[in-house]
């Protein structure tokens, strides 16, 4: 849905409502009203408004009017970005801190009928478009895709390499002057990741642990990163949530995570699932938001559909997506963001 219409104190009231189990008319007043000055009736036409837009529900009479989220699975609910991150880390109202165990029987459902009808008809076979292309030209694109996820997805971690930067160090071998070594090696990594997806593909049609940690440990080679399961604590910025710190209950999440994902039938479904529950378990010391973009990779060229470049992805948007995932457990942005770029790579590559 397209929310540029609303005004920040809309964005705000869709939030705060998407953030309860259903609020009636006073409560919204009251927390509405320590923030913006509003009259009653200005209040009844922003609900109004929300109504009608279909971006909340109502139900009772009269004063026992609550207004609730839309989505009966609670990872689909709509948050307005802008606003949630207006406040602070320690100031945003119903963050999660802690890992949410009962994540697991909310992970079905993640796309309607219509959306997933609209996902395959805009897909193309991966197999057939590339059988279709000379092999210089299949070449050449291949390396284009690789530059351009390489760039990219070592981006969204903080490299400061261009992407005509990018384009030197795969093509020519060509360290950018000024850049820490580290960038480079990054970047080269995910180069070799992806080559080793393509190399085995039928791996990725059903996961589990080992090639997963082959998958991590080529992505963060000689950088200094610990492989396997982490066994100490971590911290992300930006946010007051903290994964798990405890071994057995990391690979405990993370194998059931691969059971869902196996037993899921749509692949889309099942690469959505892999592009959020990653991170969100965070099961490596580092490295683990880029593994999960390539896994993410594997599991759809597993099943012959386009990989995603993220290249038109915005890094501030993807970071923000991830968090407001950690803190609500809504997908909601993860998920726009996940279609808009399969619809890009669909049009973009391999053409």
């Amino acid at each position: 849905m397209n929310d540029t219409n609303l005004s920040p104190r809309q964005k705000f009231i869709l939030n705060m409502i998407n953030q309860s189990e259903g609020l009636s008319r006073e409560e919204i007043g009251r927390k509405v009203g320590a923030v913006y000055t509003l009259s009653k009736i200005t209040l009844i036409r922003d609900l109004n408004l929300l109504l009608r837009e279909g971006r909340i529900l109502a139900g009772g009479r009269a004063k026992a009017t609550k207004y609730f989220s839309v989505s009966v699975n609670p990872l689909l609910r709509e948050f307005n970005l802008e606003r949630y991150f207006a406040d602070d880390p320690d100031e945003r109202v119903g963050a999660r801190k802690v890992f949410d165990f009962g994540i697991f029987d909310h992970l079905d459902n993640l796309f309607s009928a219509d959306e997933l009808a609209d996902l395959e008809k805009q897909s193309h076979s991966f197999s057939r478009a590339t059988k279709e292309l000379s092999a210089d030209i299949l070449k050449r694109e291949l390396e284009r895709f690789v530059i351009e996820l390489s760039w990219k997805s070592a981006k969204i971690e903080g490299s400061t390499y261009t992407l005509l930067e990018t384009e030197a160090l795969i093509k020519e071998q060509r360290e950018a002057v000024g850049k820490q070594k580290s960038e480079a090696v990054m970047i080269l990594n995910h180069k070799t990741a992806f080559e080793e997806i393509l190399r085995n593909v039928e791996r990725f049609g059903n996961l589990d642990l080992t090639d997963v940690n082959q998958l991590h440990n080529l992505l963060v080679r000689d950088l200094g990163i610990g492989t396997g399961i982490r066994k100490q604590a971590v911290g992300i910025t930006g946010t007051v949530y903290r994964p798990l710190d405890n071994e057995f209950q990391i690979r405990e999440v993370f194998e059931k995570t691969f059971d869902v994902v196996n037993r899921t039938a749509n692949p889309f479904e099942k690469a959505l699932i892999v592009h959020f529950m990653f991170p969100y378990i965070q099961p490596y010391a580092d490295g683990n938001k880029r593994t999960a973009r390539m896994l993410t990779n594997g599991v759809l060229l597993a099943h012959d559909l386009y990989p995603l470049s993220y290249r038109s992805a915005d890094e501030d948007e993807f970071k923000k997506a991830l968090i407001l995932f950690y803190e609500q457990e809504s997908i909601f942005h993860i998920k726009r963001l996940f279609v808009e770029q399969v619809r890009f790579a669909n049009e973009t590559y391999f053409v």
